[in-house]
């Protein structure tokens, strides 16, 4: 069975004053804290930052990518995830919610999934 990773990406600020969709979904944001990416994947964080960054593409062609992290995406923040284990898929897909939530509460944009 395979075990799932959540992670953050910082993001360049420009993201928000270039991306209506990303701002609109930070309402809160003040400009003080950073922007930031949540994911979950069953690889590496570094190995799916490296993917996010290439367009990665899976064997049927699909892009699976995210443009957010492709045009903003500067590097991984392990302090703000390094404390959550492997997880299986669902309990990962809840973690990552969680965690952006928690990010976005404490005042930083945040996008996920």
């Amino acid at each position: 069975m395979a075990l799932y990773r959540v992670y953050v990406i910082e993001l360049s600020k420009k993201i928000f004053s270039e991306r209506k969709r990303f701002r609109d979904a930070n309402p809160q944001f003040n400009g003080v804290l950073e922007c930031l990416y949540v994911g979950m994947s069953s690889k590496s964080p570094e190995e799916r930052f490296e993917q996010h960054k290439s367009e990665y593409r899976n064997k049927k062609g699909h892009n699976l990518s995210s443009l957010f992290v492709q045009q903003y995406g500067r590097y991984l923040r392990p302090s703000l995830y390094a404390h959550l284990d492997p997880m299986k898929r669902a309990e990962a897909l809840e973690a990552e919610k969680t965690l952006a939530l928690d990010l976005r509460r404490r005042g930083y944009a945040v996008w996920f999934n």
